[in-house]
C-alpha cells in the first residue's frame, strides 16, 4: 500500500454541532465519498452529523480501501486516528460493499468506539471474528440472495457469524437482489438508524461488557450451555428456528410456576398462548404494561435483564439478543431457549430471576 495521507478527504452534511452523534459513511471500491451522499434523503435528519470518507487508494474508477486484505489493519488504524479528532460523541458506521469489510475491521479492532452499524451488502474481514465481541452494539445487516459482487462463501460466513456468534443485536433485511442501493433497503436502514439515534438520545450509550465475570443470584458463575445458543428466525417475531419437539410438558409447567409467582397476564405480542410476567420495576420487555418477560408455548422466553447479565448469558449460549435491543427495546432484552432437562430448568429459572 502507498503511504496514506494524514487526513482523509471527507464530505460532510447534517448537524455541525460538535456533540451531535456522528455517522461515518464508508463507500464501496470504485466509487467515492460523493456516491454515498445520494442516499441522504432516506437517512435521519436533525441532531446527527454525517461524514462520508473517501477511501485512500486511487482506483481505475474512484477509490479503493485496500489492494490486499493484509493491508486492512493499516487502513483501520488510519481511520481510528482520524476519529480521535472528531470529539467525544457517539459514532455509528454506515457501510456499503467493500466499505462493510472496513467497518467490520473497525468494529472488531475497537468495539468500544462505536454505538452501532448499518452494513449493506458486504462481507466482514475473515480474521479476528471472536465470539461475543460485538455484544451491546446493535447492527442492521442487509443481505441479498443474488449478489454478483459478493462470493456466496463470504456472504454466508458474514451472515452466520453476525447472527449466531457476534453477540450483537442484529436486525436483518433480506432482498432478492443487491443491484441497487436505494428504495426499500435504504429506507429500512434509515428507519433503524433513526430508532437507534432516538435510543441513544433517550437512554445514552449501552454499557459494554467490562470487568470480571458476573455472579448470578442463586447461580454463582453461569455455566456454558451445551451446544450453544439455538438458531433463531432472522426476521421478527424472534423465535427459535428448531424448538425441541420433545420438550417435556412437565418442564414447561414447572418453568411457568417459577416465573409466574407475581402478576401475570396473556401476552400482547408473541404466538397464541404466550403469557406475560409483569413487574413494578424494570428492565422491561414492554414498559407500557410493565412486562419483564413472556413465555412462548415452545418453552422459550423473552426476558429483560440488566445489560451485564444479558451479555454474560449471550456469551455462554443461554441467550440470543433481541434484534431491536438497544434500538426500540431495552439493551438487555434477550431470547432464552427452553430448558431441555431438569438441570437446565434450574439455570433458566435462575437467569429469569436475575
Amino acid at each position: 500500500m502507498t503511504r496514506l495521507v494524514d487526513e482523509p478527504m471527507v464530505a460532510r452534511w447534517g448537524s455541525e454541532h460538535p456533540a451531535a452523534p456522528l455517522v461515518v459513511v464508508l463507500h464501496g471500491n470504485g466509487t467515492s465519498e460523493h456516491s454515498m451522499i445520494e442516499i441522504s434523503p432516506w437517512l435521519p435528519h436533525g441532531p446527527v452529523a454525517y461524514a462520508a470518507v473517501r477511501a485512500p487508494l486511487p482506483a481505475e474508477r474512484g477509490y479503493a480501501w485496500f489492494d490486499d486484505p493484509d493491508e486492512l489493519p493499516t487502513t483501520t488504524e488510519w481511520l481510528l486516528r482520524w476519529l480521535d479528532d472528531e470529539g467525544d460523541r457517539s459514532v455509528l458506521l454506515l457501510a456499503f460493499r467493500s466499505g462493510v469489510t472496513v467497518a467490520g475491521a473497525l468494529l472488531l479492532a475497537a468495539p468500544e468506539r462505536f454505538s452501532g452499524a448499518v452494513l449493506l451488502h458486504g462481507a466482514l474481514p475473515s480474521r479476528s471474528l471472536r465470539p461475543g465481541v460485538l455484544r451491546g452494539i446493535p447492527v442492521f445487516l442487509a443481505d441479498a440472495a443474488e449478489d454478483p459482487h459478493l462470493p456466496a462463501e463470504q456472504r454466508d460466513r458474514t451472515w452466520d457469524w453476525m447472527r449466531r456468534e457476534s453477540g450483537a443485536p442484529v436486525r436483518v433485511a433480506r432482498t432478492a437482489s443487491s443491484r441497487q442501493l436505494a428504495g426499500e433497503i435504504v429506507g429500512d436502514a434509515g428507519s433503524w438508524l433513526g430508532d437507534r439515534l432516538d435510543h441513544l438520545h433517550s437512554h445514552g450509550e449501552n454499557p459494554l461488557p467490562d470487568g470480571p465475570e458476573p455472579e448470578w443470584p442463586g447461580l454463582g458463575r453461569l455455566p456454558s450451555r451445551a451446544g450453544g445458543a439455538p438458531d433463531t428466525t432472522p426476521t421478527l417475531p424472534q423465535l427459535p428456528l428448531d424448538p425441541d419437539p420433545w420438550l417435556d410438558p412437565a418442564l414447561l409447567t414447572e418453568l411457568w410456576a417459577r416465573l409466574g409467582t407475581g402478576r401475570t397476564a396473556p401476552a400482547a405480542i408473541g404466538p397464541p398462548g404466550t403469557r406475560s410476567v409483569l413487574a413494578d420495576t424494570g428492565p422491561f420487555v414492554d414498559p407500557a404494561i410493565g412486562e419483564r418477560a413472556h413465555l412462548h408455548p415452545d418453552g422459550s422466553l423473552h426476558l429483560a435483564l440488566p445489560p451485564a447479565l444479558a451479555y454474560d448469558a449471550v456469551l455462554k449460549g443461554w441467550a440470543v439478543p433481541h434484534p431491536l435491543a438497544g434500538v426500540r427495546l431495552d439493551a438487555g432484552v434477550v431470547l432464552v431457549p427452553a430448558p431441555r432437562d431438569a438441570a437446565e430448568l434450574e439455570v433458566v429459572a435462575g437467569i429469569a430471576a436475575g
